[in-house]
């Protein structure tokens, strides 16, 4: 499973402006990351907030409903973010636009 993972992640990075992939459990935690550990701590952390956010909005609005996958753009990044049941992945890349 581990090899798995770390097959995935670098398929991820080889794409044109990918920045870093954090894996992150329900704590908010990064349990895997190509940042550096304080990148990674800083974006887990609010990261797993928003989207802790976002899943609750989904539900309040409709409770048979689940949020399945959060993508964010800012004018430097966007921040794409896959939720599972036990874990998360947050990809950052470049924006496309600029």
């Amino acid at each position: 499973m581990s090899q798995e993972i770390d097959e995935i992640i670098k398929r991820i990075m080889a794409h044109k402006g990918v920045i870093g992939v954090i894996i992150v459990n329900n704590d908010g935690i990064p349990l895997r990351s190509t940042l550096e550990n304080s990148q990674s701590v800083h974006y887990a952390s609010q990261i797993h907030s928003l989207a802790s956010k976002a899943r609750g909005v989904i539900r309040e609005i409709d409770s048979s409903n689940d949020l399945r996958f959060l993508r964010v753009r800012s004018t430097k990044h966007e921040i794409l973010v896959a939720p599972d049941h036990d874990y998360f992945m947050i990809v950052i890349q470049k924006d496309a636009s600029n």
